[in-house]
């Protein structure tokens, strides 16, 4: 292993940038989608289950095969790869955003409603920091799902970790294969362990005194 740092130590770090720099931006994205989509589901729930259900699709997808349907629509390289992980980082922030809005106190909400809270102030004051642990929760799942699946990314030159991995199978180097899955296994377990750290801050308080 030594050997191996010393000889791929500057590639290791490069890999590692890349790999999180996919990663980060297809969770960021998924995050800004998912969370609004999943509280807007909330006021229209007769089409909540029809496109929950439409989402879950995407799920059912192989990931190399999503990764070789974009290929025709944005080519290689890093764009592709970050579309793709993006779709896949929708479907559990999107779901526990919605059951976490619903499972809100409904008694906390009619509270809320008499004190005279418009509905944009019951979202951003009640509903949202209520059911803000749920919604970490599939942040979490995402992180860790967009760390393991960015490994793939390598499939369409969209760089990472991954290509250790592959490049260890085409030369049957199983350093290669051993650098790029221990880096993306720390790295799966450091953004659950820093999302779990945010999950505890915005917990609010009524709810940690209640676990």
């Amino acid at each position: 292993m030594i050997d191996f740092l010393t000889n791929n130590g500057s590639q290791l770090l490069l890999l590692t940038w890349e790999h999180l720099y996919i990663s980060g931006i297809a969770l960021a994205l998924g995050i800004l989608v998912a969370v609004p989509i999943g509280v807007l589901l909330t006021r229209y729930k007769k089409v909540a289950s029809a496109f929950i259900s439409a989402i879950t699709v995407l799920q059912t997808v192989p990931s190399l095969a999503l990764l070789a349907l974009m290929i025709p629509l944005f080519g290689v390289g890093k764009v592709p790869a970050v579309v793709a992980l993006f779709l896949y980082s929708l479907m559990p922030i999107l779901r526990n955003t919605y059951i976490g809005m619903e499972g809100v106190d409904k008694d906390l909400i009619d509270a809320a409603k008499g004190m005279g809270m418009t509905n944009k102030q019951l979202i951003f004051s009640v509903e949202l920091p209520q059911a803000a642990p749920v919604i970490m929760a599939g942040i979490r799942l995402s992180g860790v799902y967009v760390i393991a699946w960015a490994t793939l990314a390598s499939y369409i030159g969209g760089g990472g970790l991954g290509d250790f991995i592959f490049n260890g199978l085409n030369l049957y180097i199983p350093e290669l294969i051993i650098g790029g899955t221990i880096p993306v296994t720390l790295l799966a377990l450091l953004v659950d362990f820093l999302l779990g750290k945010v999950e505890e801050k915005v917990t609010p308080v009524n709810l940690r005194t209640a676990k």
